[in-house]
């Protein structure tokens, strides 16, 4: 049984590669879960490897009840993006994720370049917690249970969470699209 993606994929999501390419990878995770940073890793290769064939696409799932953290690393990634700065929150999160409180969290936004009191005040509002929330509710209407989960051009990867086997699934992904 094949399980599909419920919202697709729109501008609205935060993209990375070509907005053109055949293939779309969604993932849905939490910045706190040591498998998402590890599959996070893994989808940087696969996408060095697709050689701009691919575009990805994240989606917060954070496991609140699991990652005391996560809620408010999702929160910060989404304050960044809202002024354009989301990959680069992205990545530094999961490269700390280790150190994600709330003060590792304003100091993540100075890095990038904002206004570390901006930043503290949008945590301490919740500025951005119902775009978390969509994001959330959508991967529960998906079937995701789970961070990290991934979806391949509408259709859940439950496959090998390895580089081959991605790449493999990508490549098989491009020829269904092309048959089309």
């Amino acid at each position: 049984m094949h399980v599909l993606l419920g919202p697709k994929v729109t501008a609205e999501d935060h993209l990375r590669g070509d907005g053109n390419a055949a293939i779309t990878l969604v993932m849905y995770g939490d910045y706190e879960s040591p498998w998402c940073g590890l599959l996070q890793s893994l989808v940087k290769i696969v996408q060095r490897a697709m050689k701009g064939r691919l575009r990805v696409a994240y989606r917060h799932f954070p496991l609140v009840n699991v990652h005391p953290h996560a809620q408010h690393a999702a929160e910060i990634a989404e304050a960044a993006g809202y002024r354009g700065h989301f990959w680069a929150m992205h990545d530094l999160l999961f490269e700390h994720q280790d150190a994600l409180n709330d003060q590792d969290l304003v100091n993540y936004a100075s890095a990038v370049g904002l206004d570390p009191a901006w930043a503290k005040a949008m945590l301490r509002v919740h500025t951005f917690a119902e775009r978390v929330r969509r994001d959330f509710l959508g991967g529960v209407q998906s079937g995701v249970t789970e961070a990290p989960t991934l979806f391949i051009n509408d259709f859940r990867y439950e496959e090998a969470h390895n580089v081959p086997s991605l790449i493999v699934a990508l490549q098989n992904a491009r020829y269904i699209a092309r048959r089309r």
